[in-house]
């Protein structure tokens, strides 16, 4: 006697063409069934992606950095932007002692730089910027155009009569640092304080930043000019470096912070972050920058 159950042997026992037609209502409940549950997963994943993959709002950094920060500052946020694309940057690059004072005045930002201790000390006590960090130094040379028409072998030349030398304001860092650096040589018996005089009556300008100095001696305005080895790095054979000793030389510290009153403040710590980091910092070390533990 068979003991396969009823419902089975009832099915098996039936025409082939009648089992079919009864079979086929199940198939379609089932093919409906998986059809619908796809439909749901796929909505389901698609609004998960969506949101899961959905871009951040755009940003736009807006960072205040010293002049002599130009070319390295504009190839770390093009890293920085490839990295995060949904951070874009306007700079505004001028004498630190410009940018503070619009700061002060209230110009927005999110990010300041500066070639100084100073600056960046006066934006602290006024309650302008979070805590600031060292992030890179530079150091001091003397330039003159590729040519050097006037004859410029060595720094004991800067005092010759009639010497067109470019310097930038005592307000500006590196004029600060420029004359700090003739002080310590005026104070040495290589050079002495008639050497600093002559020179400093050789100065034909005053400018309101580094950059515009070097500006002025790759266009043979100026005989020489004192400015940071970056800037006569980025001159590509427009200038010739007359290098100043590391007994008369000075030491240009650059601090970084976010501003307070940022408006992207999570996005302007994570580009400091990064200036601080092994990628910033690499890139600051290839415009001649010394890292900020050099």
């Amino acid at each position: 006697m068979s003991t396969v159950p009823a419902r089975t042997a009832y099915f098996s026992t039936l025409p082939r063409h009648q089992a079919r037609w009864r079979l086929w209502p199940s198939a379609l409940m089932l093919v409906l069934a998986l059809a619908l549950g796809l439909a749901a997963c796929g909505n389901s994943s698609g609004s998960t992606s969506s949101g899961g993959s959905a871009s951040a709002p755009a940003v736009t950094l807006n960072v205040f950095a010293a002049a002599s920060l130009k070319n390295a500052f504009q190839d770390i946020a093009n890293q920085y932007h490839k990295a995060h694309p949904n951070v874009s940057f306007k700079f505004n690059f001028a004498g630190s002692q410009v940018l503070e004072q619009q700061l002060a005045n209230g110009a927005p930002a999110d990010v300041f730089a500066s070639a100084d201790l100073d600056n960046m000390n006066k934006a602290s006590q006024a309650g302008l910027v979070n805590n600031s960090q060292v992030f890179a130094k530079n150091r001091l040379v003397i330039i003159v155009p590729s040519s050097n028409p006037a004859g410029i072998n060595g720094l004991q030349d800067l005092s010759k009569k009639g010497l067109k030398f470019d310097i930038a304001a005592s307000t500006v860092p590196a004029g600060k640092y420029c004359r700090q650096a003739f002080d310590k040589m005026a104070q040495s018996s290589t050079y002495g304080p008639q050497f600093e005089k002559a020179l400093l009556s050789n100065v034909i300008s005053q400018e309101d930043n580094v950059t515009a100095v070097l500006q002025k001696v790759e266009l043979g305005e100026a005989d020489a000019g004192c400015v940071y080895q970056t800037d006569a790095a980025s001159a590509q054979g427009k200038v010739k470096i007359i290098p100043i000793p590391d007994e008369f030389n000075v030491i240009a510290q650059y601090p970084i912070a976010v501003v307070k009153t940022s408006a992207h403040a999570s996005e302007a710590q994570s580009f400091v972050d990064y200036v601080l980091g092994p990628q910033g910092q690499a890139t600051l070390e290839k415009y001649q920058f010394i890292p900020k533990n050099g």
